[in-house]
């Protein structure tokens, strides 16, 4: 009998992470639940899904992705709470709500997993990390990580943790978005065309990436390696030093720290 996978909630990343475990599951059926109908009849049509609704998921789902904004799922939880069974998985990415919360909001024993993804999860390279509490078996776990294999890296990390690491992991694609518009910006700045520039700029980070995940180099030393002396990069390591490149992005991941736990609240 095939396995029933339920989302509560397409949005954005509640449809990226939907659409990864279709390419990921063999013998389960995704069914999607959203206010917004538009959404799920068209994601549905996308990936092979049934539109279905909050209540038919969870009477009938084994694992629910609860994909809804954290001021929301309170709401949700208290709608599906008395019909879903003692074996279903809650999978929760409401960021900032801690599994003790969700388990609140139940009132009762539930298994549950806690993730935070990112967007890269729509390309198959997103960063996921997770937490589960004692209710979830390894039998649950390893099925959880089957049907997420498609989404990109998962790491299981301490839930005290994942609020830190999604500022980085969670928020860090919309500073590296900015960070590539930038280096377009300088390219464009320089007489490239918008086109070239940006594909330049993209390019650059992929590689730069790849090349410190697979030499496992400290990224200091790959940076040394292409400042020559008195050379251009090295003035140009220099521009980003005097505007406070380090600095600001520090603050950056920091700020979105503080918002996540706030949003928890």
């Amino acid at each position: 009998m095939n396995k029933i996978i339920g989302f509560i909630g397409c949005g954005n990343m509640g449809g990226a992470i939907a659409e990864a475990v279709s390419k990921a599951s063999t013998g389960t059926e995704v069914w999607l639940s959203d206010p917004c109908a538009k959404k799920v009849n068209e994601l549905s049509s996308k990936i092979g899904a049934k539109p279905s609704d909050n209540q038919e998921i969870s009477k009938n789902a084994d694992i629910i992705f609860l994909a809804v904004k954290p001021q929301v799922i309170g709401d949700v939880i208290n709608e599906i709470k008395d019909t879903i069974s003692d074996s279903v998985l809650i999978v929760s990415m409401a960021a900032g709500v801690s599994m003790s919360k969700i388990e609140g909001f139940f009132e009762r024993n539930i298994s549950l997993i806690r993730i935070m993804p990112n967007t890269p999860v729509s390309v198959g390279e997103g960063m996921i990390l997770y937490d589960t509490n004692s209710l979830v078996s390894s039998e649950l776990e390893e099925f959880f990580t089957t049907v997420m294999s498609k989404a990109g890296k998962l790491d299981k990390i301490a839930e005290k943790l994942i609020d830190a690491a999604s500022a980085l992991s969670g928020c860090g694609p919309a500073f590296v978005y900015m960070f590539i518009e930038a280096l377009a910006d300088g390219g464009v700045a320089c007489g490239l065309p918008r086109d070239k520039a940006l594909a330049y700029a993209t390019q650059t980070l992929l590689g730069s990436s790849k090349l410190l995940a697979e030499t496992n180099k400290h990224p200091g030393e790959l940076k040394d390696a292409v400042c020559s002396p008195g050379g251009s990069t090295i003035m140009g390591v220099k521009a980003l030093e005097n505007g406070s490149l380090r600095g600001t992005v520090i603050n950056a991941v920091s700020e979105a720290f503080a918002k996540t736990k706030e949003l928890g609240k």
